[in-house]
């Protein structure tokens, strides 16, 4: 089971939202990071077959995804940023409308939605109206509808987003377990969602793919770029103007210790490096240059 992407490309406008992306994606947890804008949901987008890109191809064991058709849609799950679903619909309606589009058998689909309503905590709401369920909840819904058919091929966009601590810890490791003899793909800002699951990442910015490898891998090209340092509170503004500071904690002495990264230090002490250091190093603001996203859909509007 092998997912490749060659030299991938998709342009909108004025814009190369994904610019020759090159990956060999094998079975396990796959992370995509990378901040807003930097072109993962474009790239999520034509891996699902919903965008064509302008220049390249994907291929699935030796098949373009487009020469596959229904097939390749029968064998892959999705979920985007934001999935839609009509207001009357209750959860179980919604997954039961899911999985006849999926082309589940009615006994198959309703021993599938029973089994993902208790694992993801959804029995309880499962005849409440989704447009009325929490962020985290309508979250829940949509990993659901994307595990149905038990997809050989899982692109989840951001999916976190709303979900508590204890919801994301479960996330988690339903999709290490899921993950097995599987490919699964999580495009993502939030760190923690892949650090310690994810087989490999690929960390994206401006469209193409800087950086790839296991966490350990990619931690260890920050060796001697993490410090900390104790300082007086009184001078955290001077420090914050010479120095990136990634963490700060408040200590009973009425001193601040800080986490900072810069590629030498006269006074902090060196700290093992983590993937979100990195990530950090990488994009000191979170954002691209705008400071906004700047994927666009094909109508040229924020997605």
């Amino acid at each position: 089971m092998e997912l490749c992407l060659e030299q991938v490309s998709k342009r909108f406008q004025d814009k190369k939202a994904v610019d020759s992306v090159s990956l060999r994606i094998t079975p396990g947890v796959w992370g995509l990071l990378g901040a807003n804008g930097a072109g993962k949901t474009t790239l999520m987008r034509m891996i699902a077959g919903i965008l064509k890109p302008d220049e390249g191809q994907i291929i699935y064991d030796g098949v373009r995804i487009d020469s596959l058709g229904e097939a390749y849609r029968d064998i892959f799950g999705y979920l985007p940023q934001e999935f839609g679903f009509y207001p009357e619909f209750t959860v179980r309606d919604y997954l039961e409308y899911i999985a006849a589009l999926k082309g589940l058998k009615p006994g198959q689909s309703r021993e599938k939605i029973g089994e993902l309503l208790e694992t993801l905590t959804l029995k309880d709401v499962r005849n409440k109206k989704i447009v009325k369920l929490s962020g985290g909840m309508k979250r829940r819904v949509g990993i659901a509808q994307a595990l149905l058919n038990e997809p050989e091929i899982l692109i989840l966009d951001e999916p976190t987003s709303g979900l508590d601590p204890g919801e994301r810890v479960r996330f988690r490791n339903l999709l290490s377990e899921f993950a097995h003899d599987r490919i699964v793909v999580i495009s993502t800002h939030i760190v923690p969602d892949v650090e310690y699951i994810a087989m490999k990442n690929a960390i994206m910015k401006d469209g193409r793919i800087i950086e790839t490898g296991t966490t350990q891998e990619l931690v260890t090209r920050m060796e001697g770029k993490v410090f900390s340092e104790k300082i007086p509170a009184g001078m955290l503004m001077e420090y914050e103007k010479r120095l990136r500071i990634v963490n700060l904690k408040n200590e009973p002495d009425g001193e601040i210790t800080i986490r900072y990264l810069g590629d030498k230090t006269e006074s902090g002490v060196w700290q093992e490096p983590r993937l979100e250091d990195l990530y950090l190093w990488l994009f000191p603001q979170g954002t691209d240059k705008e400071g906004e996203e700047t994927d666009r859909t094909e109508g040229g509007k924020k997605r």
